[in-house]
């Protein structure tokens, strides 16, 4: 199967259609500029559609029972793992992925989906005491109904996954859209799986289009009841207040400034396992992760050493072509994105920042970079940060590095390195974020453990049980068991 030809369309009440846009969203590779797709936008009519579609199927895809619903999703997952090689060369050449980052996001989507098979099945209800004698409270969980899920560029089928699969496991229709860099592996690959694992037609569908087609339609359609939207905090904010006015429930997974800490207690092996841990924390995939490490804080006793070897391992990175094995920094998604973290650095060299390694940037290649001795009061240190830049900060003690970790507007992922793991979980407990790691790096994911951020990195969780009160709603039903007095 060629992905980027049979994939390219979008996917509605079950069929592969061209879109009736006027014009195409191009699908290119990062690397080369190579033009690896086009698919014609779809419309408000094909919102309409989808939607409908979405609501006409939803009730009997609830009404199949959940062994049925774990059925298709164990198949989904037997179809991605039977395109894992076809999809990791596609997430390749779509997103600039090295092999190694398509394989961690082929193989932990897979989890997910198998995760989703047995939320199926769980209870979906519960009998509560009653405060009146003779009465029984019975509270069920019931589907949503239809679930819309937006998906970010830089893991687009985990993400995407991560709504989609219990969405589906707890009987609610979905309509995706994929970001418009990431239209296949994000979007059509979704479909196809399910498509292969015998999901009825109607109850997954993807549109590929832009806001500047279709404005606000996916979020203002009267039939979506959940809006899951992973992405940037201004596009978040948007969101959340067009679903405000409809009253529509939101999950919103968004942007990070998250801070890898390495306390003063490090020494040998920890400390090097340490400097191993910030170098992932801030570089995998480009650093365009919103849980990446934006900022490298390191208690002042540590920081020769510590510099001097995170920014040894930093230089030995090789950038180039993500199809060569050798190669562990691809490009960015996109030439603005490398113009802006291009002119993101010259600002902060040209305010004073001392610059420990300053890589080039040719064409979507972007070398890493590092930046120390910058401004406290630097906007540089309270933004997220979407590429291979790390700004490394000393700091005297834990007091001051828990100020300066929780400086930021956002709060999303951290993470704690340190000699003693109960001083780290102490740390950790003090971090105003959604998700703080001892001893790890910012880059944890897990089926079973609630996944979301705070302040501006987010509203809502996903994952485990917190996926559950995310796409069902809770119905009271209290029976009377005899008689009962009344009194006005």
């Amino acid at each position: 199967m060629s992905f980027f030809t049979d994939l390219s369309h979008q996917y509605i009440d079950g069929e592969w259609r061209v879109g009736r846009g006027s014009w195409d969203v191009i699908d290119f590779n990062p690397y080369n500029g190579e033009k690896l797709a086009a698919v014609t936008a779809a419309t408000g009519v094909e919102v309409d559609e989808a939607y409908q579609a979405a609501a006409r199927a939803q009730p009997g895809w609830a009404a199949a029972g959940p062994h049925a619903r774990r059925d298709i999703l164990e198949r989904a997952r037997s179809a991605l793992v039977g395109l894992r090689e076809e999809t990791a060369e596609a997430m390749i050449a779509e997103l600039g992925a090295t092999r190694a980052k398509a394989y961690y996001e082929i193989d932990l989507a897979a989890e997910f989906l198998r995760h989703a098979a047995g939320v199926a099945v769980m209870p979906d209800g519960e009998l509560l005491p009653a405060l009146t004698p003779g009465k029984e409270n019975r509270v069920y969980r019931e589907p949503a109904g239809v679930v819309t899920v937006i998906s970010p560029f830089n893991y687009p089928l985990l993400v995407t996954l991560k709504s989609v699969a219990p969405a589906l496991a707890l009987g609610n229709a979905v309509l995706v859209k994929p970001n418009q860099n990431t239209p296949i592996v994000g979007g059509g690959l979704v479909a196809r799986i399910f498509e292969l694992a015998g999901l009825p037609a109607g109850v997954l569908n993807v549109l590929v289009t832009d806001i500047a087609e279709i404005g606000d339609d996916l979020i203002e359609h009267p039939v979506p009841k959940v809006i899951s939207f992973s992405g940037s905090d201004r596009i978040g904010r948007h969101v959340a207040a067009v679903a405000a006015r409809a009253l529509k429930r939101t999950v919103l997974q968004l942007s990070g400034n998250g801070a890898f800490v390495a306390l003063g207690d490090l020494t040998g092996a920890a400390l090097d396992q340490a400097v191993d841990a910030a170098v992932f924390s801030r570089y995998v995939y480009q650093g365009q992760v919103c849980m990446a490490a934006n900022r490298i804080l390191v208690d002042r006793a540590l920081e020769p050493g510590f510099s001097a070897r995170f920014t040894e391992r930093v230089a030995a990175l090789r950038t180039g072509d993500p199809a060569d094995p050798a190669t562990q920094l691809g490009p960015v998604i996109d030439s603005f994105h490398a113009e802006a973290l291009t002119a993101l650095v010259d600002e902060a060299l040209a305010e004073g920042a001392t610059p420990l390694l300053h890589g080039r940037t040719v064409g979507n290649l972007v070398e890493p970079t590092i930046l120390t001795g910058l401004s406290p009061h630097s906007p540089l240190l309270r933004q997220e940060i979407f590429g291979p830049v790390a700004l490394l900060v000393p700091f005297d003690g834990d007091e001051e590095g828990l100020r300066l970790t929780n400086d930021t507007p956002y709060g999303l992922s951290s993470a704690v390195h340190t000699g003693d793991a109960e001083r780290g979980v102490a740390f950790a407990r003090r971090v105003e974020a959604g998700m703080i790691h001892v001893n790890g790096t910012t880059m944890e994911d897990d089926p079973m453990a609630a996944f979301g951020g705070v302040k501006r990195s987010g509203i809502g969780r996903l994952n485990g049980a917190a996926s559950v009160d995310a796409f069902t709603t809770q119905r009271w039903i209290s029976v009377q068991h005899g008689p009962a007095t009344y009194e006005l």
